[in-house]
């Protein structure tokens, strides 16, 4: 009966670390499956996959993509677009906004050199809000700006033009033309409180990250302005009084 009993347990023994290693190779993604994946939707639909991870759903693969997330079978061959939520414990976990979350932070570094920043003299908070001066909630938060400032909070601008970086004719909208001119002009942020006030914009052309701050909001979840993105990469479209947005702030700093 011992004989057995040890056999047996040599047997669970190995089934159990062959079993480990099987899941180690097939959570594994290879820079061939990758290139196959990538291949597989881009030749398919002509979406843009710029990076293949392991989704925390097993048989599944996350796509980090110029359009927003994705996720897709190993080969490629299916593509849901949607959000993927984990249960158990309790606790129901979106893994999807966790993952954008990582991608909107590391992608804003990007424009920081770029951004128009209201800073607060006694900073508690920093805030980037995708912003158009079409928007009339925009407008709206920007009269408030001093208030904002005042509860310690630094408002970082990125620009977002609602009617798109080319109109039909594939010509650049108007209301590009006016946010790279603002974004060029000498007195950037005069040159925005003036168009939010109401203000003609006065013509400029640079080189400004327009269009990609754009295209980064689209992939990270952003279709309506004005759009803030906290410290901890939460994205929250629409806006929020000053007294409002600073609950907001130090409830998540609280957390954290």
């Amino acid at each position: 009966m011992f004989k057995y009993s040890i056999i047996f347990i040599l047997c669970l023994s190995f089934q159990t670390a062959f079993a480990s290693t099987e899941k180690k190779k097939s959570d594994d993604i290879s820079e061939e499956q990758q290139a196959l994946v990538k291949k597989q939707i881009s030749s398919t639909i002509g979406l843009n996959v710029m990076s293949v991870n392991k989704s925390p759903m097993p048989g599944m693969l996350e796509l980090n993509t110029e359009q927003g997330l994705f996720y897709s079978s190993i080969d490629g061959k299916f593509l849901i677009q949607g959000k993927l939520y984990g249960i158990g414990n309790n606790n129901v976990i979106n893994h999807t906004e966790e993952s954008l979350a990582k991608v909107r932070l590391g992608g804003l570094g990007r424009f920081e050199d770029a951004m128009i920043v209201f800073p607060a003299k006694d900073e508690k908070h920093v805030i980037t809000v995708f912003t158009d001066i079409t928007c009339g909630y925009c407008r709206k938060m920007h009269e408030q700006i001093e208030e904002y400032n005042d509860k310690g909070i630094t408002v970082r601008y990125m620009a977002y033009p609602r009617s798109g970086v080319k109109d039909q004719m594939g010509q650049y909208s108007q209301g590009f033309k006016d946010l790279r001119s603002i974004w060029c002009n000498e007195d950037p942020n005069m040159a925005l409180t003036k168009a939010k006030a109401g203000s003609p914009v006065a013509q400029r052309i640079c080189e400004k990250p327009i269009a990609d701050e754009f295209e980064f909001g689209r992939q990270i979840g952003v279709n309506s302005t004005p759009s803030t993105i906290f410290a901890n990469g939460q994205l929250r479209p629409g806006y929020l009084k000053p007294s409002d947005m600073l609950k907001v702030l130090d409830s998540m700093q609280e957390e954290s």
